[in-house]
């Protein structure tokens, strides 16, 4: 799994926190130095944590349970939607539905509706007798679901982790997370409250280049960890179907083996019979 280089997060702008006046002290052990009213955070902390985070997400995604990725905020939306959808995990990247997580059937509820108005639209019949004001509605409707719900129809129970871009815009979605006992990954910056999150990485969560350097390196922890997934798999397969003659032959053996011992204790028994007959005649 590749590492974190200090030279990478320097290049990317990871070390730039918020101005001295908006500073969480519990971010304290994270920073680096105060340098024309901005915090630095200490590049050296970020790298490790990240090296952290990156191996308990491989175990997950080795597991073949789902991380869903949770970023809101403008600059991060298109990063995300790309970099997570390439190893096919949900994320969240429009507005946070309310109760997602802790209201998870009703949520899914709402996707299997926008399933049901795919199907209601391929049907030609049904969605040929519709009015035009009625088909109006239901496209505005599938396109608002699609909005939101989109990149979560593969997602059929609650994921095993959440990465948060921003703790403090996706406050919700952590709060959430935190009352079922979620485990959270996030990106902290030097104004956010880092207590309560189970994986940090202490890092810049408003540049561009920053959320796309470490999301890049999660997505490819992920990745290899699914690679090793279909690889054991792969090797599980030929060796079942290796021991499934073994044991067919082994059956078909014994089978045989019975019917000779059946076969030779009928010829004794005829001998036997015979050589009686002669002995009665004599």
């Amino acid at each position: 799994m590749p590492k974190a280089q200090f030279e990478d997060l320097l290049k990317a702008g990871c070390h730039f926190g918020h101005l001295k006046r908006k500073w969480n002290p519990r971010m304290a052990p994270y920073i680096f130095m105060e340098k024309n009213g901005i915090h630095l955070l200490d590049l050296q902390k970020t790298a490790v944590k990240m090296d952290e985070s990156a191996a308990a997400l491989k175990q997950i995604a080795k597991s073949g349970r789902k991380i869903l990725f949770v970023a809101t905020k403008k600059q991060a939306k298109q990063i995300v939607a790309d970099l997570v959808s390439a190893v096919n995990m949900p994320y969240v990247v429009e507005r946070w539905p309310g109760g997602m997580l802790t209201n998870f059937p009703t949520i899914r509820k709402a996707v299997k509706k926008m399933s049901s108005i795919d199907k209601m639209m391929k049907d030609t019949s049904s969605w040929d007798n519709l009015s035009k004001r009625e088909k109006l509605q239901i496209t505005r409707q599938r396109a608002k679901l699609e909005k939101i719900l989109g990149s979560i129809v593969d997602l059929t129970r609650l994921p095993a982790a959440l990465f948060i871009v921003d703790v403090l815009k996706e406050k919700i979605a952590v709060r959430e997370a935190q009352r079922l006992g979620i485990p959270v990954f996030a990106i902290v910056d030097t104004n956010s409250d880092p207590n309560g999150l189970d994986f940090i990485i202490p890092a810049n969560d408003d540049a561009s280049e920053s959320i796309k350097l470490i999301i890049g390196e999660m997505c490819d922890a992920i990745a290899e960890g699914l690679g090793e997934r279909k690889s054991e798999k792969e090797k599980e397969t030929p060796d079942k179907k290796d021991q499934r003659p073994k044991t067919k032959k082994s059956s078909a053996k014994v089978e045989e083996d019975e019917i000779e011992e059946e076969s030779d204790d009928e010829v004794e028994e005829s001998e036997e019979s015979s050589e009686a007959e002669v002995e009665d005649k004599e």
